[in-house]
C-alpha cells in the first residue's frame, strides 16, 4: 500500500489555506484502497473564494488578450511537464489503467488548453453592426462545479474557456475524485495565473454547491452531473437570475445506415464497443445505442461479442467508481432488466477486488425499455434493429437526452450531412470523425444548456454591450 496523499489546505486567493470542514477519504475504486486524505471546506471558505474571485475580476477582465493566451500556454506547459503525476493521480483516485489515464484523462485536456489559446487569440470581442459596436465582456465569477468521471478534463473544459474570456473562478471537484483538482491548482500557481483568478474549495455538493449555485455574487455556474441534479442547480440559480452551463445525461446513439460495406460495418462495431467502454463506461457521451440495419444483426451480434471479450476488467476495462455505481448498473444486468433482450457476450472472470462489473452487449433491445431509454454509466451496449433508414433516425432520436452520437454510411458529404442534420443531438461523428477541441460540446433536449469548449466555452462566459455612436 502507497502512502496516504494528504491534501490539508485549499487554494484560495493564490494561497494554501486550511479548510473548515472536516476530512474526508479518497478510495481508488480498483483496489478499494483510501489513497487519500483532503480537507473540505465549509461556507467561510466559500465566501472567501467567492471574494477573492471578485477582487481578482476587474484587473484580469482588464488583461490583455495577448497576455492571457500566454498565461494560458503557460498552464499547457506545466501541465505537459506534470503529465505523468496527473495520470498517476487519476489512475489512483478514479481507477483508470495507466494507458487510459494518460491517453484520455490528461492528453485530451491538453489539447483543449492548446485550442482554447487559439480561440482566444482569434475571439471577436468587439464588432460592429450599422451605427452600434457590439462588445462582448467576462461576465464576472463562475462557480464549475465538476464530475468525478474525467477528474481532470472536465475541469479544464469549465476554467480555461472562462478565464481566457477574462472571468474569474470558484471550483468545486467531485468529493469522489478531489486529487487531480489539488495538483491542478499547484499547475495554476506554477504558470503564475494572477492570485483569485483560480480558487479551489472542496466540499459536499449540497452545501459548497448550492451556497456557489444561490450566491448573489457568482454571475454564471458551470455545472456537469446527471439531469436531476442539473435541474436542482438551475431552479437554485434563477434564484439570482444568473446563466448556467449544464452538461448533463446522455444516451448516445450510434447509427449504421443501411449502405455501409462489410468493412465499414465492422469498423463501426468495433468503434462503438470501444466507445461505449472507454473509462469503465463512465463518459457521458458514451455511445451506448447501436442501431443497424434488422437484416445484419446476426453479423453485428458476432462482431460486438468479439470486440467486446477484448475488454478484460482489470487491464483494458477500468472499474466503476463506487460499490454504489456498482449496484446501479448492477440493476440493468438482470433478467427483469433485460424484458426480453439476449445477451450476446460471454460472462467474463472479474478481479477479486475492485467494483467491476460484466462487460455487456444485449441484442434485440425494445426501444423503450430500460437497457434503451436510461443512461447506465457503465459497459453496457444495447443492439437495437432498424427496418429502414428512416427508422433508424426515428429509434436514434427516441431519447430524453440529445449529448452525442454516431453516423456510419458510405455516402457523399452532403448526404451525410443531412442525415447527421435529423439525429438530435449536439454533437454527430461521421465515421469516427476525430475528436476536435475547437468544436462546440454541449447537448439538445434534457443533455443540457450551453456549449462548452474554444469559441463556444468563451462565449458562454460573456455579456454582450450594445454601444450606440
Amino acid at each position: 500500500m502507497t502512502d496516504l496523499i494528504r491534501e490539508q489546505a485549499l487554494y484560495i486567493n493564490g494561497e494554501w489555506v486550511p479548510g473548515s470542514g472536516a476530512d474526508s477519504e479518497v478510495e481508488n475504486p480498483a483496489t478499494e484502497q483510501i489513497v487519500g486524505v483532503v480537507t473540505q471546506g465549509g461556507r467561510t471558505d466559500v465566501d472567501a473564494a467567492i471574494a477573492a474571485a471578485r477582487g481578482a475580476f476587474d484587473p484580469w477582465a482588464q488583461t490583455p488578450v495577448v497576455d492571457r493566451v500566454r498565461a494560458l500556454r503557460r498552464l499547457h506547459e506545466v501541465i505537459s511537464e506534470r503529465a505523468a503525476s496527473f495520470a498517476g493521480l487519476i489512475t489512483q483516485e478514479q481507477g483508470s489503467p495507466p494507458p487510459v489515464a494518460r491517453k484520455l484523462h490528461v492528453d485530451v485536456p491538453l489539447g483543449v488548453i492548446a485550442r482554447a489559446a487559439e480561440a482566444l487569440e482569434e475571439f471577436p470581442f468587439r464588432s460592429r453592426r450599422g451605427n452600434s459596436v457590439i462588445l462582448r465582456e467576462p461576465v464576472g465569477v463562475v462557480a464549475a462545479i465538476t464530475p468525478w468521471n474525467l477528474p481532470l478534463h472536465q475541469i479544464i473544459v469549465k476554467v480555461v474557456p472562462a478565464i481566457a474570456a477574462g472571468c474569474t473562478v470558484v471550483l468545486k471537484p467531485a468529493a469522489l475524485t478531489p486529487l487531480t483538482a489539488f495538483e491542478l491548482a499547484r499547475a495554476f500557481d506554477a504558470a503564475e495565473i494572477p492570485p483569485g483568478v483560480f480558487n479551489l474549495v472542496t466540499g459536499d455538493g449540497r452545501e459548497v454547491g448550492d451556497q456557489l449555485t444561490r450566491s448573489p455574487h457568482v454571475h454564471h455556474v458551470s455545472f456537469t452531473g446527471s439531469t436531476p441534479v442539473g435541474r436542482q442547480v438551475a431552479a437554485a440559480a434563477a434564484e439570482t437570475v444568473k446563466g448556467v452551463t449544464l452538461e448533463l445525461g446522455g444516451k448516445s446513439a450510434s447509427v449504421v445506415l443501411s449502405d455501409v460495406s462489410d468493412e465499414l460495418l465492422a469498423k463501426a462495431v468495433k468503434v462503438t464497443v470501444a466507445n461505449c467502454f472507454l473509462n469503465g463506461g463512465q463518459t457521458c457521451t458514451a455511445l451506448s445505442r447501436l442501431i443497424v440495419p434488422a437484416d445484419r444483426l446476426g453479423k453485428v451480434e458476432e462482431l460486438a461479442a468479439a470486440a467486446a471479450a477484448k475488454y478484460v476488467p482489470g487491464e483494458r476495462l477500468g472499474p466503476l467508481i463506487s460499490a454504489g455505481q456498482r449496484k446501479d448498473v448492477q440493476s440493468f444486468l438482470t433478467p427483469d432488466a433485460a424484458a426480453g433482450a439476449t445477451v450476446v457476450t460471454g460472462r467474463v472472470s472479474l478481479p477479486e477486488k475492485g467494483y467491476y462489473v460484466q462487460p455487456t452487449v444485449y441484442s434485440g433491445v425494445d426501444p423503450d425499455s430500460r437497457l434503451a431509454q436510461e443512461e447506465i454509466f457503465g459497459p453496457v451496449l444495447s443492439i437495437l434493429a432498424a427496418e429502414s433508414d428512416e427508422h433508424a433516425i426515428e429509434l436514434a432520436n427516441n431519447s430524453i437526452y440529445g449529448l452525442g452520437g454516431a453516423l456510419w454510411t458510405e455516402a457523399e458529404e452532403d448526404d451525410a450531412l443531412s442525415f447527421a442534420s435529423r439525429i438530435r443531438t449536439g454533437q454527430v461523428d461521421v465515421n469516427a470523425a476525430p475528436f476536435n477541441p475547437r468544436a462546440p460540446f454541449g447537448g439538445y433536449k434534457q443533455s443540457g444548456i450551453g456549449r462548452e469548449m474554444g469559441d463556444y466555452g468563451i462565449s458562454d462566459v460573456l455579456e454582450i454591450k450594445a454601444v450606440q455612436l
